[in-house]
């Protein structure tokens, strides 16, 4: 019997896109504890013309491709996996993303892509397109996504961490992109 390729889902910042801004994701979870008291999981929306802007421009940081991408290139070219990206872009986001997709030929290698065009809370989005896709591995770098998804038991949650985090624990953590696909198979 043929063995079947492994369903892996990558998010696409922090993970595919290297986002050097994400080492600060430590501070707003601390800021967010101290002092709005968070203890569900809830992601902010921007609603004003200005903070999507700035959002947009926040989104620019995330230019560099992660070491790792030739990695999966060569795991879907052996047919050893079928890869996905799924990110939690909100639709406002989505033309920036899918003209990205498209600048980098991403849909040659990837079998989908999905964006959260209904803006969705990003760790329920993630949450049912793991199931939709039936996806046996989660690639994520958000910490708080991880916990959420790691909890579900649908798919094996791997989380890649940044140098100020790397003291959390997590089943499957490594520091990148590359280490996390090498560790795939």
């Amino acid at each position: 019997m043929k063995k079947q390729p492994l369903r892996v889902g990558f998010d696409l910042d922090g993970v595919i896109l290297y986002n050097p801004a994400r080492v600060v994701r430590p501070l707003i979870s601390l800021a967010k504890h101290l002092f709005l008291s968070k203890r569900k999981l809830a992601f902010y929306y921007p609603h004003s013309p200005i903070e999507k802007m700035m959002w947009k421009l926040f989104h620019l940081s995330s230019i560099y491709i992660s070491s790792g991408m030739s990695d999966i290139k060569k795991l879907v070219e052996e047919k050893k996996i079928k890869a996905y990206i799924v990110t939690a872009r909100y639709g406002f986001l989505g033309d920036d993303f899918k003209k990205w997709v498209k600048r980098n030929n991403i849909d040659l290698f990837f079998d989908g892509v999905y964006y959260n065009k209904d803006d969705e809370q990003p760790h329920l989005f993630k949450e049912r397109m793991v199931k939709k896709l039936n996806l046996d591995v989660y690639v994520e770098d958000n910490y708080d996504v991880v916990k959420y998804l790691s909890q579900k038991k649908n798919a094996k949650i791997i989380w890649i961490y940044n140098m100020f985090d790397f003291y959390l624990r997590q089943a499957y953590k490594f520091p990148s992109l590359k280490k996390a696909v090498q560790s795939l198979l």
